[in-house]
């Protein structure tokens, strides 16, 4: 908020389970007028969630809703954001945390900013407890494109933007990755600035 003077929207993603889908709920709603939108997804443990988020960020607008007494038009469909978007993502970012920059990405939804994810996207299921009170958890799920070739595990998803957090800018309170993520959205802001879709003139319904 201080490094965009108000213009850009953040919310950070902890993991893709409940308190993950939770924080992106009370965030992303509040943030929707914003003119672009910075998802953080680093240090994200996963889940499976993901994939709930990509639908909702995907959204497009079909047609826009005007009241009689307001200016600012509602979206159909609800909660669709009109402007950039852009994820932050690090070494960290693990699981379905590497899966969600990934769809991020081939959904044409921005850049990714930050440093590779840490690569470890298959899936696994429990198969039971063991008496000592263990479990075993099997993997069994991995991820591959629509060509047909394995991605993310073992390797990880690449940035767009690499940039890495250095010990000297963190101990002095700052974020390079997310000044180069507010940096580069408000240069594509300025390029194409956000317009919401104009108000018609009245109908004149008496003749």
């Amino acid at each position: 908020n201080e490094l965009s003077g108000g213009k850009i929207g953040y919310l950070h993603v902890p993991d893709m389970g409940a308190e993950g889908i939770s924080e992106f709920i009370k965030w992303y709603y509040p943030q929707i007028k914003k003119d672009g939108l910075i998802i953080d997804d680093r240090a994200n443990g996963g889940g499976n969630v993901s994939r709930m988020l990509i639908e909702r960020l995907r959204r497009k607008p079909l047609a826009a809703e005007f009241a009689r007494t307001e200016e600012d038009p509602g979206l159909y469909p609800d909660g669709t954001f009109l402007g950039p978007m852009a994820v932050l993502l690090d070494e960290n970012s693990g699981s379905d945390g590497d899966i969600f920059p990934a769809m991020f990405r081939e959904a044409g939804l921005g850049p990714l900013i930050g440093k590779r994810s840490w690569g470890g996207a298959v899936g696994i299921t429990n198969h039971g407890m063991l008496i000592d009170g263990g479990e075993v958890n099997v993997p069994e799920f991995g991820y591959a494109d629509l060509k047909g070739d394995w991605i993310i595990e073992g390797h990880g998803v690449d940035p767009d933007i690499e940039v890495d957090n250095d010990p000297k800018s963190v101990i002095e309170g700052r974020d390079p990755q997310l000044e180069r993520a507010v940096a580069d959205m408000l240069r594509r802001l300025k390029e194409k600035p956000v317009q919401s879709p104009p108000r018609p003139a009245a109908p004149v319904k008496l003749k």
